[in-house]
């Protein structure tokens, strides 16, 4: 099992100013950045929950930055319905602040750790005239030092675990994955309210209040004042540009109850879990990972993330070498029970063509051998299908689980979802993320149409790693897709042609998603399908 070990930390301003680096277009529907806010709390929250605290971090201050300075000035935010949501969008900030306030002293104390250590071993490397233990061969001290200034790019790769290639341990990924999907699959049902029904509790997570509703059923109901609340988001956004104010007193305000007035998008997204916890997730704490397994290799440098940075014992040769063979037994082939996504990180797969760095998303083989033989009748009588892709966050890496075929209306060259209210309640109800489409081209070849480009737009918006899956069955062939950015996101984005099918200028608007790209199809992996059209 190729991996590396613990990487350099973040400070909270590096990861600020990734945070910021994301582009902003209000020629995108609202809906659209509505929906990619509410991945942005769901996805921090599992990275919350698997203990790794730079990448939450990240997301809930872009969340912050999206919601209080970018979506107020959208051109359809002052219609009533996008204005319920962008106040319900704000109480999101509101509920997650104290969060990033719990956040910012661990990881400023953790990257001020690793810069004292550094920079002992530097004082220490020059009186020695020797380089430091970690600098490659030949490079000088001043080289070492721009090196590691350089480092890291992606505050996802969490030090606290074993940092793996996606595309070497597949295998290891589908054990993990099925695990976790077990696991969180018996909490969601352990945690529904006995008094409350099915129906309603889907209703609740679409009116976006699941993370603190089952709080909300033990506490009288009451209102924040308007004024107060215009003070507590006056504060956030104080404190979120990087300005001082007093401390902000409140607790987690609860969400009105009434139904949602939020329109339904196109593209089905899995609305968000609000509320964190504040203490450390217990899967990362209530096992050492180091206790389950055989001692590991003693460290030829010092440990620059442990709270106690106290140099170790020189080890015998006997004990390394006893050691190095435990360890290696071990990591080789971890047992069910060691496997626990704050264990691994997936290093990323691929990048975007602007540098951002795509998550691997893994894909069940037979997914689209399955999804060809429901749409079989269809293609038949010369009409597309589509389904959605839907899955979940693993130890930083993305995993299809679920192919939801939605109800829709198809023609030879088109396919619309309808009746949408039904898909998102059973996608909001398994918890589920939404990852991309698949559809048929009955009688036409692999590609992506300008219809299907201006589709997918919507679910790369969303998540940069959404694909789109083409099966051509009369020819065959089958392709992974994704936009290019650039050229491609933005030329979609910025596109007012009429019409369903229309030329565009640039000619690599898309690209092969499939390797070398981020998605990798992993043997094994189980998937379920729903479909939900009429009989």
């Amino acid at each position: 099992m190729a991996g590396r070990g613990p990487v350099q930390p973040m400070s909270v301003e590096q990861i600020v100013q990734q945070a910021d680096n994301f582009e902003y277009n209000p020629l995108v529907p609202f809906k659209h950045w509505s929906r990619s806010a509410g991945t942005l709390i769901k996805e921090a929250e599992i990275y919350d929950h698997e203990g790794n605290d730079q990448q939450t971090y990240l997301l809930l201050f872009r969340h912050a930055r999206l919601i209080l300075d970018k979506l107020p000035t959208h051109p359809e935010a002052r219609s009533k319905e996008n204005n319920i949501a962008l106040q319900q969008l704000q109480n999101d900030v509101l509920r997650n602040f104290p969060k990033l306030e719990n956040l910012k002293p661990r990881i400023n104390k953790r990257y001020d750790r690793y810069a004292q250590i550094l920079k002992g071993r530097s004082q220490a490397n020059a009186a020695n005239r020797q380089v430091l233990p970690t600098s490659p061969p030949g490079l000088t001290d001043a080289q070492n030092h721009k090196a590691h200034a350089r480092l890291p790019s992606d505050p996802a790769l969490s030090h606290e675990s074993e940092t793996l290639s996606a595309g070497e341990n597949r295998d290891l990924a589908v054990r993990l994955a099925h695990k976790e999907i077990r696991r969180r699959a018996t909490a969601r049902k352990a945690i529904r309210h006995p008094g409350v029904l099915e129906e309603e509790e889907q209703g609740r997570r679409t009116a976006r209040i699941l993370g603190d509703w089952e709080e909300t059923m033990t506490k009288d109901e009451h209102k924040t004042d308007h004024d107060t609340l215009s003070k507590q988001m006056y504060n956030v956004r104080m404190q979120v540009n990087g300005f001082k104010s007093d401390p902000l007193q409140y607790g987690s305000p609860r969400p009105e109850s009434q139904k949602s007035h939020i329109l339904y998008p196109t593209v089905p997204l899995k609305s968000a879990h609000s509320q964190f916890r504040s203490s450390t997730p217990s899967d990362t704490h209530e096992e050492s990972h180091a206790a389950s397994l055989p001692p590991q290799r003693p460290p030829k440098n010092v440990d620059l993330f442990a709270e106690d940075s106290a140099l170790p014992r020189r080890p015998s040769k006997e004990d390394i070498m006893h050691t190095d063979f435990q360890s290696r037994s071990a990591i080789a082939s971890p047992s069910q029970q060691d496997l626990k996504p704050s264990t691994f990180t997936f290093k990323p797969s691929a990048f975007l063509e602007n540098g951002t760095p795509l998550r691997t998303i893994f894909l069940p083989p037979d997914l689209r051998h399955r999804f060809l033989s429901i749409a079989l009748p269809n293609t038949k009588a010369n009409l597309e299908t589509c389904g959605i892709l839907c899955g979940t966050l693993i130890s930083n890496a993305l995993f299809i689980s679920k192919l939801v075929i939605p109800e829709q209306e198809s023609t030879s060259d088109t396919c619309e979802t309808v009746n949408e209210s039904n898909l998102f309640d059973y996608v909001d109800g398994e918890d589920l993320m939404v990852l991309g489409w698949i559809h048929t081209h009955p009688t036409q070849t692999c590609f992506m149409s300008s219809r299907d480009l201006h589709t997918h737009s919507g679910y790369q918006v969303m998540m940069p790693e959404s694909i789109a899956i083409v099966c051509a069955p009369s020819k065959g062939d089958w392709g992974v897709f994704r936009l290019t950015d650039p050229p491609g996101m933005k030329a979609v984005l910025n596109c007012t042609q009429s019409g369903l099918f229309h030329p565009h200028a640039e000619s690599n608007m898309y690209t092969d998603a499939l390797r070398p790209g981020h998605v990798y199809e992993a043997k094994g992996l189980q998937f379920d399908v729903v479909d939900m059209r009429p009989r």
